[in-house]
């Protein structure tokens, strides 16, 4: 996992509240859409990790890294967003929430039928992410 998000290093991890932090993971090619993700991630007080594309994300899965969702682009270099989420969830990943995130037309049937929880258009609206954020705290709060 490379970091080539340009200012991408100081919202690497982002401020945890009391309890644990949800745990997000940005998969994302483009420095400038990584970068604000991240601030908005940041600002929502949540810790996020970076992949460059969606073979990193697999090789997390593999190693055992968790998340409580992942924000994936939809074309990236080796493996594009659809194609992860349709090998992660084959490898039994049920329990992350996993968005796709596009401005690409088309994207939202790519994502839904590749087995993604939802769909976002790019851009992304803090008000968007914050209910999703809030979604995923309350099943975690509710299952631990």
């Amino acid at each position: 996992m490379k970091n080539l998000c340009f200012g991408c290093n100081s919202f690497f991890m982002a401020s945890k509240k009391l309890g644990s932090a949800t745990r997000a993971l940005v998969v994302e090619d483009i420095k400038v859409d990584c970068v604000i993700l991240l601030r908005m991630l940041r600002k929502l007080n949540c810790e996020a990790t970076v992949a460059d594309n969606g073979k990193e994300f697999v090789d997390l899965f593999l190693e055992g890294k968790t998340f409580d969702i992942v924000f994936f682009d939809k074309d990236m270099p080796l493996m594009t967003g659809p194609e992860v989420v349709t090998k992660i969830r084959s490898m039994g990943a049920t329990e992350v929430k996993m968005v796709g995130v596009s401005a690409d037309y088309g994207g939202m049937e790519a994502f839904m039928s590749a087995g993604a929880d939802m769909f976002v258009p790019k851009p992304m609206k803090l008000e968007t992410l914050d209910s999703m954020l809030q979604e995923v705290i309350g099943k975690k709060n509710m299952s631990g």
